[in-house]
C-alpha cells in the first residue's frame, strides 16, 4: 500500500524580535502580566517589505535543504494562509516562483489555524492516489499586519513566521513502517464569529468606512474560543487515538497549535500527559496562526525531541470554527 511521509521539516521566522514591552505599551498592561496570561515572552514581526510567501520561501528552502530535494523534485506545492500575499494569485504561486520550481499545480488554502493540517491532509490525499509523488505543505502568515495594537485580546498574542514539510510517497508492507496514519478535519461554520477579520472580502469589501471602524483587523471572543478549543480537541485526540488503537501512552510527542500557554496547560491536564510530552515554543514565538504547528514541528524534530519510529500526534485549532488532528509514525 502507499502511504505519505513527511521527510523533512523547515521554518523561518523575521528577524526582527518584539518583546513584551513594545507589545503592551498602547495597552497600559505590565510586561511580565502578558507573560503570565499568554506564555509568550517575544514574537517576530515581518518588515515592511516581507509578505507571505517571502517567509514561505525561506521555510520551504529549510525543508528541501532537510530533505536532501530540489525545488525541482517537486510536484505540488500548497500554502496555508489566511493572510495572503495578495487576492490572486495565489501565495503559492509567488512561492513556485521564487523557489524555481517546475510548472507543477500550486495553490492556497484558507482554515485559520488548523490550515496546516487541513493542506497536509490534501497532500497526503495526493501522494496516497497517486496524482503526486512528492508535496510541499507549507503555512506561511504575517499576522502583524491585521492586528489592533490597542486590542488586548489580540495585540499580544500573534506572531509572524511560516513552518513548510516536504511530503513523499512510500510503499508500506501490511500497514507497517513510517508514514501519515490518518488526518482528522473538522468545522463548526455557526461559530464563525468567535475570531475573524470582518472586512475584506466580497461580503463586505474593504471601503474608507470598513477602513474607519476598523473592521480590517483579528476579532476574538476569546474566552468563549478558549473553552470550546480545549473540548473540542481533546475529544478529537481521543477519538484520533481509539481510533487507531493507540493509547495516549503510546504517543512519544504531541505538538499542537500553538494558541497560549493556557490552552496547553489545559489540554495537557485534560489528557493527563506528562509536561514533556507536549511539546512548545509558545513562550520564542507566540501565536503564528497555521504557521504555529509547523514552526512548532521543524524546532522538536531539529532539537532531537523526535525520533524515527516514534508514535506522533499533531493537533489544531482555529477559525472558522476548525480543527483538526493527524497521527504518524516517524
Amino acid at each position: 500500500m502507499q502511504r505519505s511521509r513527511i521527510v523533512g521539516t523547515g521554518s523561518y521566522v523575521p528577524e526582527r524580535v518584539v518583546g513584551n514591552g513594545e507589545v503592551s505599551s498602547s495597552l497600559a498592561r505590565d510586561p511580565d502580566r502578558v507573560f503570565r496570561l499568554t506564555g509568550i515572552r517575544t514574537r517576530h514581526w515581518a518588515s515592511e517589505c516581507q509578505a507571505s510567501s517571502d517567509l514561505a520561501a525561506e521555510a520551504a528552502r529549510h525543508a528541501l535543504e532537510a530533505a536532501g530535494m530540489a525545488p525541482t523534485s517537486l510536484d505540488a506545492i500548497l500554502v496555508s494562509t489566511t493572510s495572503p500575499d495578495t487576492t490572486f494569485p495565489s501565495t503559492a504561486c509567488y512561492v513556485q516562483r521564487a523557489l524555481g520550481a517546475r510548472a507543477v499545480a500550486a495553490f492556497d488554502l484558507a482554515a485559520s489555524c488548523s490550515g496546516f493540517l487541513y493542506a497536509l491532509s490534501m497532500a497526503d490525499a495526493m501522494v496516497r492516489s497517486g496524482q503526486a509523488k512528492c508535496c510541499l505543505v507549507i503555512a506561511a502568515e504575517v499576522k502583524s499586519r491585521f492586528l489592533d495594537r490597542e486590542d488586548d485580546a489580540t495585540a499580544v498574542l500573534f506572531g509572524d513566521g511560516a513552518g513548510a514539510a516536504i511530503v513523499v510517497g512510500e510503499t508500506v508492507v501490511d500497514g507497517h513502517g513510517s508514514g501519515i496514519l490518518g488526518i482528522r478535519l473538522y468545522a463548526d461554520g455557526a461559530r464563525h464569529r468567535l475570531i475573524q477579520v470582518a472586512a475584506g472580502g466580497s461580503r463586505t469589501p474593504g471601503s474608507s468606512d470598513t477602513i474607519g471602524r476598523n473592521q480590517h483587523v483579528i476579532r476574538m471572543q476569546g474566552g468563549s474560543l478558549f473553552r470550546i478549543a480545549v473540548r473540542r480537541l481533546e475529544a478529537a485526540v481521543r477519538d484520533h487515538v481509539k481510533e487507531f488503537g493507540v493509547g495516549l501512552s503510546e504517543v512519544k510527542r504531541i505538538v499542537v497549535h500553538q494558541a497560549n500557554a493556557r490552552l496547553l496547560a489545559a489540554l495537557r491536564d485534560r489528557l493527563g500527559l506528562p509536561p514533556e510530552v507536549l511539546y512548545s515554543v509558545i513562550e520564542r514565538f507566540g501565536n503564528v496562526s497555521s504557521a504555529s504547528l509547523p514552526i512548532a514541528l521543524d524546532w522538536a524534530v531539529r532539537d532531537g525531541c523526535i525520533a524515527a519510529g516514534d508514535l506522533v500526534l499533531l493537533g489544531a485549532f482555529g477559525g472558522g470554527l476548525t480543527w483538526a488532528t493527524a497521527l504518524m509514525r516517524w
